[in-house]
């Protein structure tokens, strides 16, 4: 069994690099708010998460199962628009298209 200071050490070097990884954002978050690059992000952000899920979406199910292609284009269409209609509101938007998608390949 070993000593003592062993697991104190270990949980020292463990609570110093936790404390250091959630305190790194605080320390540059001045710096961040100016950084032209965050701003840039966060107005594509969105629009590429929306991008991510719909080539996902129509990707995997054209290889399962193709009479779903349809039902999962009618989701994307359905997600753009509520994007668009409701403020841009990703979360929304993403919840809504996808529970179109839920109901129609388990209800058709």
């Amino acid at each position: 069994m070993p000593s003592t200071s062993y697991p104190v050490a270990v949980l020292a070097i463990v609570f110093t690099i936790t404390l250091a990884l959630r305190a790194v954002p605080f320390a540059v978050l001045r710096t961040l708010r100016t950084s032209v690059i965050v701003r840039r992000l966060s107005v594509w952000m969105p629009v590429g998460i929306l991008a991510i899920l719909a080539v996902t979406a129509l990707h995997g199910t054209i290889a399962a199962e193709p009479h779903a292609t349809w039902f999962a284009r009618l989701a994307v269409a359905v997600t753009a628009c509520v994007h668009l209609a409701c403020g841009r509101r990703t979360i929304l938007s993403v919840g809504i298209g996808t529970a179109v998608y839920v109901v129609l390949v388990n209800a058709l």
